[in-house]
């Protein structure tokens, strides 16, 4: 029977407590970190107090800021999930790579965004990308920096002179080996989200030949894989393309 009664003068005291801190214009939220009680019943206690003006301000307020901190909140989690990631992903690569792994990895590169007609030559925007590859167009093929040749892709608010500096000071070719540079020209289509270092294209002089090899060596890894072999054999005649006559000249040569 104490027991009962004990339990009803707490509870009752809790409710003068949460009374008393919502009459402060505190949040629901808020209260709940003071009185240890359900959500529930304060809602059934604080129903019928009415907050003043400023109080229902700053809770306004307040909960705008929640609802703007959230998307960033999830960005934040989000960014660190990623970090976590990425340093897992570190560790489990074997440092320093292997000759074999560092000229396949060079070679998968240049598969992807290499020139596949003409002279070996690269083209990207990532400068990390672009300082790799000149490295292992030196320690594959013997070409050093200085022996490249570089040109690069721009937008006309770029200033040519500094952002072929910057390219010339991450890869080690001498802004004397850049070629005529291309600026894109003004159009409707105006791209205001434009690659702040531009693209540039890097090449071996004289260089088909080595450009046939690094595909020798991305041919000798797929010959494995008999499937991609068949299937581009089954299919070879959809490579015989051949230009429709135009009409003019069809109407031409009815007799």
């Amino acid at each position: 029977m104490w027991y009962g009664w004990w339990y009803m003068k707490s509870l009752l005291n809790l409710k003068k407590q949460a009374i008393k801190l919502r009459n402060q214009g505190l949040s629901y939220g808020e209260i709940q970190k003071q009185v240890n009680v359900a959500k529930s019943s304060l809602s059934l206690w604080l129903k019928d107090i009415e907050l003043s003006p400023e109080h229902r301000k700053r809770l306004y307020t307040k909960r705008m800021m929640i609802l703007n901190r959230g998307p960033k909140s999830q960005k934040e989690r989000r960014l660190r999930e990623v970090g976590k990631i990425i340093s897992k992903a570190k560790s489990e690569v074997q440092l320093p790579l292997s000759s074999e792994t560092f000229k396949m990895m060079g070679a998968a590169l240049y598969w992807a965004e290499g020139r596949k007609k003409g002279l070996c030559e690269v083209t990207n925007s990532d400068p990390c990308m672009i300082a790799f590859m000149v490295k292992w167009f030196e320690l594959m093929f013997g070409v050093k920096a200085q022996n490249l040749k570089a040109y690069l892709n721009i937008y006309p608010q770029q200033d040519e002179s500094k952002v072929k500096e910057f390219w010339s000071d991450l890869t080690g070719i001498p802004t004397e080996r850049f070629g005529k540079s291309f600026v894109k020209p003004l159009s409707k289509n105006y791209k205001k989200n434009n690659l702040y270092y531009g693209t540039i294209k890097v090449g071996i002089p004289k260089s088909v030949d080595t450009k046939h090899r690094i595909f020798g060596w991305i041919d000798a890894v797929l010959s494995k894989n008999k499937k991609i072999n068949v299937v581009m054999q089954k299919w070879e005649s959809l490579q015989k393309y051949q230009r429709p006559i135009p009409v003019n000249l069809i109407k031409n040569m009815r007799p």
